[in-house]
């Protein structure tokens, strides 16, 4: 047999590896997409299940799911775009762009919210009931009308670490105020464009549509319903991004050099300046780190996603779905070791 059919043959035994993991999410079924990266080069691209169960339609690379939370590594990057311009820094006090914000919020930094050591109370906790997924759903202007209320904070701004999605949407604004663009905008015109992110969004009801749009949904009474959106849904610094594998190849691919962020840049978004609430995770700015990986996952009502890179061993892998469970890190890990038998990497 030829180098190159044994080569092919070695793929198709990876992908089938890969097949028997995601078996759950085939068939009639809310979907995954699933890549696996080195060097650059996607090893595998597969799209399983349905992106609409509705409508039949099947879940592929091209599928943009909401992100949820690893949306907060794109928020930490525009901030840190912005320092590097020299329109903010790290160490403003958050009350420089938010004025607004009450008196316990004046010894907070911007790099104290990058890594969640701000103490700023969850806007979840704290927010009016009259916002639902329909009528009226909570914004990031929201999210600082409620904490404009919340004289406190949880521990003094740098003292501990509790992890923020209200210290998110403030980033947000923030990015908002200090480049003149609303955050959509600046991501769009300073993210998504430069890397060929064509159809990545920040998501806006009746101003931004993601094309190849899955809906998320939940397993309830013996059936999957869709629960694609919730009060919280258009909250766009803490999670509101959708996107797909493809895109998010281009994005793994830019982090490995200058194109959008300096060396320096990525060097304080990959080192882990605080611990977290779990043993051996540290924080960085948008990225979980554990030991030789950084990391994030995502969840939201209906979708559950993760990234796991191995930037020692130019290896990535991403797993999107859109139903509310399981969580895909294990799974993910278990899609690398497939890729790396002789020497399983090391979450």
């Amino acid at each position: 047999m030829s180098p190159d059919a044994l080569a092919s043959s070695a793929s198709a035994e990876l992908a089938r590896r890969v097949d028997a993991l995601m078996a759950d999410y085939q068939g009639q079924v809310p979907g995954a997409s699933v890549l696996v990266l080195r060097d650059g080069k996607p090893l595998l691209r597969r799209g399983y299940g349905l992106e609409v169960l509705e409508s039949g339609q099947a879940a592929s690379s091209r599928t943009n799911y909401r992100l949820a939370s690893v949306t907060k590594q794109f928020t930490a990057a525009a901030i840190l775009l912005l320092a590097q311009d020299g329109k903010l820094s790290l160490d403003d006090p958050i009350k420089r762009w938010l004025p607004s914000l009450p008196k316990a919020a004046d010894a907070i930094m911007v790099r104290q919210i990058l890594s969640h050591q701000s103490g700023l109370i969850d806007y979840e906790d704290v927010m009016p009931e009259s916002f639902d997924a329909d009528a009226h759903q909570m914004h990031d202007s929201d999210v600082l009308k409620v904490l404009e209320g919340q004289d406190r904070t949880y521990f003094a701004p740098g003292s501990g670490y509790r992890y923020s999605n209200s210290g998110y949407a403030l980033l947000a604004l923030t990015v908002g105020k200090a480049s003149g663009q609303d955050f959509a905008t600046f991501l769009r015109e300073r993210i998504f464009r430069p890397l060929g992110m064509r159809d990545t969004v920040a998501y806006e009801r009746s101003v931004s549509e993601p094309a190849h749009r899955a809906y998320g949904y939940s397993f309830e009474g013996g059936r999957w319903l869709r629960t694609d959106q919730s009060s919280t849904s258009a909250v766009l610094g803490d999670g509101g991004i959708y996107s797909s594998i493809d895109d998010l190849a281009k994005w793994d691919a830019a982090l490995y050099d200058d194109r959008l962020l300096s060396q320096t840049s990525r060097k304080l978004a990959f080192t882990a300046h605080t611990p977290t609430d779990v043993a051996d995770i540290g924080y960085g700015y948008g990225w979980r780190i554990t030991g030789e990986t950084l990391w994030h996952s995502g969840e939201t009502m209906g979708f559950r996603n993760v990234i796991v890179r191995w930037p020692q061993r130019r290896l990535t892998v991403v797993v999107l779905t859109n139903r509310n469970d399981p969580e895909p890190y294990r799974l993910a890990l278990r899609i690398a070791e497939a890729y790396l038998p002789s020497s399983p990497p090391r979450r």
